[in-house]
């Protein structure tokens, strides 16, 4: 069975930002993940990339980066191909989901914790 693995995008190593909460209720749920920030760092044992792994094979992309953060990864971020990107609240962006839509990936306005908790991810 292929790994589904997760693209934390804006993972940040303070505890109290809901990007950090992700990657570690992720981590906690068995679910492999790749966190991305703007500066390397750890959240827990996972380390925080400032680039996308080449090659990664991303399952979903779960984002934690404002509209204007996200331009320049947008590309980057469809050429990986997911299966699915959550826009997480703050994160929404018409032209960005558009784009995604158009190539076939399933998009998710919605809180990436709450899907964990209530068995939605």
């Amino acid at each position: 069975m292929e790994e589904k693995i997760t693209l934390v995008l804006g993972a940040s190593p303070k505890a109290d930002r809901f990007s950090n909460k992700a990657v570690r209720k992720l981590m906690a749920a068995r679910h492999p993940v790749i966190a991305v920030g703007r500066r390397a760092d750890v959240i827990g044992n996972e380390p925080i990339r400032t680039e996308i792994p080449e090659g990664a094979r991303v399952h979903t992309v779960t984002l934690y980066l404002n509209p204007h953060n996200q331009e320049v990864w947008v590309e980057r971020i469809l050429a990986l191909k997911p299966q699915r990107i959550i826009f997480n609240p703050g994160t929404e962006n018409d032209a960005f989901e558009k784009s995604a839509t158009a190539l076939g990936i399933e998009v998710v306005e919605g809180c990436t914790l709450v899907m964990l908790a209530s068995g939605q991810y």
